[in-house]
């Protein structure tokens, strides 16, 4: 299925029917219970996280300009669901990448709470406008909850985040998609329901991972990943409105994205060569966004040019690292 979303997108198919008709009316009132249960939390706008991070480390980088990293998508890209800026993904990542490059990094947040992949091309723009200087370094992406909760076609969705990353690797950007999320972890979703999110987001996960790799970026699987810990331990990963992250959820997502935004700009030590130990290796695409959808943390990245099989990609299972909670400071 992921295989036939990507294929639609990149040649212009139309909507992949993922539902059967008999259970539409179910679904549906099932999402309206769900959507009464969801969001009364009353979470606010999520914190801003622009500014410098690691602005102490500038001693140390021979005069180094700051690395300039851009977070894109939605409201878990920009940390709905948290108070304090040192919490959003943004400010966690930075944090870390600045640590591991001993260079301060400037941060520039789009993402947009509510935004679906058609939005990202706006978020694209204002990233690469000739006002805020010269393209990232790195990006990160997060997107593709709203897309399952809105009904967009799949095709649709990964042919719009395909374009965008294609836009930032133009630009000269290193590009990190975070998937979509397990939406079947969601504590006031029920059955079929949760079954039916599952299947869903899943399936846009790997679809999302084929068309990233093909425009020359890497993913991360958010999904698995979350998911039993969200599951497990829904008071402590999920915020107050039992839909969005809480900061402990924030910090674990950023943990698994941290290894590949470092391992993106070189600065990661680990061997690039897969590890046999943790079942890591090179995989048709396909198969490998698969594996990466059903197990959280999971990178893939493209490896080798089409074979018999059709495009290869490296499948890595990199070690996670806490990271401090950061102190922002103003971009002057």
């Amino acid at each position: 299925m992921a295989r036939r979303i990507a294929a639609g997108a990149a040649y212009g198919g139309g909507s992949i029917g993922l539902l059967g008709a008999a259970t539409v009316g179910l679904v549906l009132a099932e999402v309206q219970l769900a959507k009464r249960s969801v969001g009364n939390g009353g979470v606010g706008a999520p914190p801003r996280a622009d500014g410098r991070y690691g602005a102490s480390l500038a001693d140390r980088s021979g005069g180094a300009e700051p690395l300039r990293f851009a977070v894109l998508g939605d409201s878990t890209a920009a940390g709905q669901g948290v108070r304090r800026v040192q919490q959003t993904p943004a400010a966690l990542l930075a944090s870390g990448l600045a640590a591991v490059a001993e260079r301060p990094v400037d941060v520039r947040v789009v993402a947009q709470p509510g935004a679906q992949s058609d939005d990202l091309e706006r978020q694209v723009s204002l990233v690469l406008s000739d006002e805020t200087g010269p393209a990232p370094d790195v990006c990160v992406v997060m997107i593709g909850a709203n897309d399952v909760t809105h009904r967009m076609p799949p095709t649709r969705s990964v042919r719009m985040l395909s374009a965008a990353v294609r836009r930032l690797r133009t630009a000269g950007a290193e590009v990190v998609v975070g998937t979509c999320p397990d939406l079947g972890t969601i504590e006031p979703v029920y059955q079929p329901l949760r079954w039916l999110a599952r299947r869903v987001s899943r399936q846009l996960a790997a679809a999302q991972t084929i068309g990233v790799v093909e425009q020359g970026g890497r993913t991360v699987s958010l999904g698995d990943l979350l998911g039993p810990e969200f599951l497990a331990n829904p008071r402590e990963l999920f915020g107050p409105d039992n839909y969005h992250p809480s900061a402990e959820g924030y910090a674990t997502a950023a943990m698994a994205l941290l290894p590949t935004l470092c391992a993106a700009l070189g600065l990661w030590p680990e061997e690039e060569r897969p590890d046999v130990s943790r079942r890591e290796g090179f995989l048709p695409v396909a198969r490998a966004a698969a594996q990466a959808a059903a197990e959280g943390g999971t990178e893939v990245t493209g490896a080798m040019p089409t074979g018999p099989r059709g495009p290869w990609a490296l499948l890595k299972r990199r070690r996670r690292r806490r990271i401090q909670e950061p102190n922002p400071s103003p971009i002057s």
